[in-house]
């Protein structure tokens, strides 16, 4: 009895899941069976199934570069699911569509495409085979084995061609223009103009001399005013080694321009001279120190003292205007022995 009951749900479940594949169907579709070499043809792969009826898992056909040795697989598209009638919303159709074509003629066999259904691999579902005939290029027989070179087609000349060129040599010719106009006013002007002589440099010690002589004149210290007064003897000797020597020194503190200095040929007195002045200066200026009358009045000949030592004298060339001759001088010149 047991065993009867054993044989009875096998066949029940055999026949159960024929029917649910009964309820696929699988159709393969060309859009043409007939191309020429070299063409694409569509082939769309169409899937009715309803899933309420037992079918939960649908396994595709894996494809490949080709179908078959003659026909290759241009593109695929992925499978995409639709719901074919509105009459009948539990029916879902899956589609998919290869771009196909052969590179030789003949007929060619599709073989059908086989889906899998809820992993049942014994019993799958084949699409039918189709045929795809491929023709070759039809050739003129009453033609010419071999032809000719045909000799290039004649056009006729249009200015249009250059009409980009044109304008471009139209703003070329402008612009050399425009060059040379003010090449010619400039050399004009300059021509013109009247050169003067340039002015003599003044030396720097003379400069230098000048401001000390106001800063003795002024003594703006005895108005209260001792930071002013060695900030004016420090920027004037500062000023004057940065003309006379090249060295940056307004611009350089204390201990940087004394070492700075040490390159320099001066004398030991006017280097013990400048320390001097310039440390007193910064003990004003930053510590406030208040100097005594007599620290005043030193500090300032040692600056006095300091350019006197170090100068340099130089020549002063005045370069006189020529005296342009006139019909008087001429004469005068001429009465002269």
């Amino acid at each position: 009895m047991k065993s009867f009951l054993k044989i009875l749900l096998i066949f029940l479940f055999v026949v159960t899941t024929k029917l649910s594949f009964s309820q696929v169907t699988v159709r393969a579709v060309l859009d043409t069976a007939k191309i020429r070499i070299g063409e694409q043809v569509k082939l769309d792969l169409y899937l009715l199934y309803d899933p309420n009826k037992g079918i939960s898992k649908i396994e595709w056909p894996t494809i490949g570069d080709t179908i078959t040795e003659k026909i290759e697989v241009i593109s695929t598209t992925p499978v995409d699911t639709t719901m074919p009638s509105k009459n009948d919303p539990g029916v879902l159709q899956q589609h998919q569509q290869l771009l196909v074509s052969a590179y030789d003629s003949g007929y060619f066999a599709i073989p059908p495409f086989k889906f899998i259904i809820n992993g049942d691999t014994a019993n799958p579902v084949y699409s039918e085979a189709l045929l795809l005939e491929v023709h070759t290029v039809p050739t003129d027989s009453s033609a010419k084995k071999i032809k000719d070179i045909k000799e290039p087609l004649g056009e006729q000349f249009r200015w249009l061609w250059y009409k980009e060129y044109f304008y471009w040599g139209i703003a070329a010719l402008v612009f050399i223009a425009a060059i040379a106009l003010f090449i010619y006013y400039r050399n004009k002007r300059l021509a013109n103009k009247i050169i003067e002589p340039e002015k003599p440099k003044i030396p720097a010690h003379i400069t230098a001399l000048a401001s000390l002589e106001r800063i003795q004149e002024t003594q703006i210290w005895k108005e209260n005013k001792t930071k002013e007064y060695y900030s004016e003897i420090t920027d004037t000797i500062r000023l004057y080694i940065e003309e006379r020597y090249g060295i940056m020194a307004l611009e350089s503190t204390t201990d940087e321009l004394l070492s700075m200095m040490k390159s320099q040929v001066i004398d030991y007195v006017s280097k013990e001279k400048l320390q001097v002045m310039l440390n007193l200066a910064d003990f004003v200026k930053f510590a406030k120190v208040i100097p005594i009358e007599k620290e005043h009045a030193l500090t300032l000949q040692n600056a006095f003292d300091f350019v006197n030592g170090t100068k340099r004298e130089e020549v002063i060339t005045i370069v006189e205007e020529p005296i342009a001759k006139t019909p008087e001088t001429d004469v005068n010149n001429d009465q002269n022995p």
